[in-house]
Order: C-alpha cells, then sequence, then structure tokens
C-alpha cells in the first residue's frame, strides 16, 4: 500500500495540467462567462501556459520519489493532448470566431482544417514520443515538443489580439495565427532535431539557462494581467528565438545526433 502511495504525487500534477487544459477549453468557449467578466480568449491561454508552466513537475516529481510507470506515461500524454493540443486548438478557432465573426463566416471550412491539422499533429508527436522517441534521444527533441507549439500560439493569438489585429482582416498579420498554427502542428511530426533545456559543461550558459527559465515562468505567472508590460513580448521572443536557433542547431549537427543515438542503443 505505501509503495503504491509514491505514484500519487506525479499523477496529482498530472491530473493538475488536465484539468487546466480542460479549463482552458472552458474558458475560450465562453462556458465560464456566466461568473467573470474576464476576456476569455485571454483566460483560455492563460491556463495553456500555467499548464506548460507545470509540465515538468509530473516528471520531476515521479524520479523524485523513484515512481516512474506506463500509466503514468500514458496519462501524461492524455493530459498533454487536452493541454497543448485541443487547447491551444480552441484558442485560435475561437479567437477569429469572436473577434471576426464575418470573415470567420466565411472562412469557416478553412479554420476547421486547420484545426484538424493541428490537433491531429499533436496527437501522433505524442504517440510517436511514447512508441520511439522517449528512449532514443537523450538530449534532443524528434519535432517540435507540443508544450511549446502550445504556449507559442497561445501567447500570439493575445498579442495580435491585444494589438486590434483581428479587426482588420485584409492584412497579412491577420493570416499569420492561421499560418503559425498549421506550421508548428507540422513541426510537431517532422524529424527535426530541438536540443533540450539541460545542463550543459559550460557553467556560463547553465546560469544563462536558469535566468532564462526563471523569467519565463514570472511572466507566465503575470500573463494574465494586461497591465503588465511586455510580458506577451517576452514569451514571444523567447519562444521564436528557441526555435529558430534550436532547430538551425539541430540541422547542423543531425548526423552526429543520430550517430550517438544509434551508439547508445548498442
Amino acid at each position: 500500500m505505501v509503495k503504491k502511495l509514491r505514484f500519487v504525487l506525479p499523477n496529482a500534477f498530472t491530473s493538475m495540467n488536465f484539468l487546466l487544459g480542460v479549463f482552458s477549453i472552458c474558458w475560450t468557449t465562453g462556458a465560464f462567462g456566466s461568473f467573470s467578466a474576464a476576456d476569455q480568449i485571454r483566460m483560455g491561454a492563460y491556463f495553456v501556459i500555467l499548464s506548460a508552466l507545470f509540465d515538468k513537475l509530473d516528471g520531476f516529481a515521479a524520479r523524485l520519489v523513484n515512481a516512474s510507470s506506463e500509466f503514468g506515461a500514458q496519462f501524461d500524454s492524455l493530459a498533454d493532448l487536452v493541454a497543448f493540443g485541443l487547447a491551444p486548438a480552441f484558442g485560435v478557432f475561437f479567437t477569429y470566431k469572436i473577434y471576426a465573426p464575418d470573415w470567420f463566416q466565411n472562412h469557416g471550412l478553412l479554420m476547421v482544417i486547420a484545426l484538424s491539422i493541428y490537433v491531429l499533429c499533436a496527437a501522433m508527436r505524442l504517440a510517436k514520443y511514447n512508441a520511439c522517441d522517449s528512449d532514443t534521444y537523450h538530449h534532443h527533441f524528434s519535432g517540435l515538443p507540443s508544450t511549446f507549439a502550445g504556449m507559442i500560439n497561445a501567447t500570439l493569438i493575445v498579442f495580435l489580439n491585444s494589438k486590434g489585429v483581428f479587426a482588420t482582416p485584409n492584412t497579412f498579420i491577420f493570416w499569420l495565427p492561421i499560418i503559425v498554427f498549421i506550421v508548428t502542428g507540422f513541426l510537431m511530426v517532422s524529424p527535426l532535431f530541438l536540443p533540450k533545456l539541460q545542463p550543459r559543461k559550460n557553467k556560463a550558459f547553465n546560469m544563462f539557462q536558469i535566468v532564462l527559465i526563471v523569467l519565463t515562468y514570472i511572466a507566465g505567472l503575470l500573463f494574465y494581467n494586461e497591465k503588465v508590460p511586455f510580458v506577451l513580448e517576452y514569451l514571444l521572443i523567447l519562444g521564436m528565438s528557441y526555435l529558430v536557433i534550436g532547430f538551425g542547431v539541430g540541422i547542423a549537427k543531425r548526423k552526429e545526433i543520430i550517430k550517438e543515438a544509434k551508439a547508445a542503443k548498442k
């Protein structure tokens, strides 16, 4: 009985992530609107951000109490699908539906296709990770993690909405969230490598990583407050920089990464 109790902690964190994803969808679709006047899109995105910030706690807790399990791995993937697959997809979909209703009326099929691509790619990404990649690449992600895809899409729609972008359909930037939405979907199932945020031999670089992570947590927790400046800009710049630089490094070192993974299997 005592041995089984240690599994409660990591599964509790996974349960929290799962519920944060569900609550995000509820906020975005207006299900919570009857008892709150908060911006439903911003609050829906905030719950995605919160889920991303706490995403690694279940794995950390599992290692801390030596409670890793197949059930935990499958439950974690299910929670990620809701929090970083469905929730951001609903966020993008309902942003256009609410703030550009006339445009949405004429382009509803396009939005359904974009939503379908993103959600399917998120599901395949998580299934692929469990089936093939979890024990293969220890220092790199194969494809864009759903966590980062969810954060980028959630942050982008809130940022552009705060700038009034969705009121002007005849501009390129109006289409940007859809483009990013589809591109991040395909990146999740791409064969590109992205370096993980891990301790390195360079102490200065490790300190730089720690500072960025701390600032990211602070910015994420303050995401809901519209009066705090530069939070959205920071998260977007950091996220896009990580993807561009990270995938660039992954492409440059692709052969080395694959060779290292094959050697580790022997």
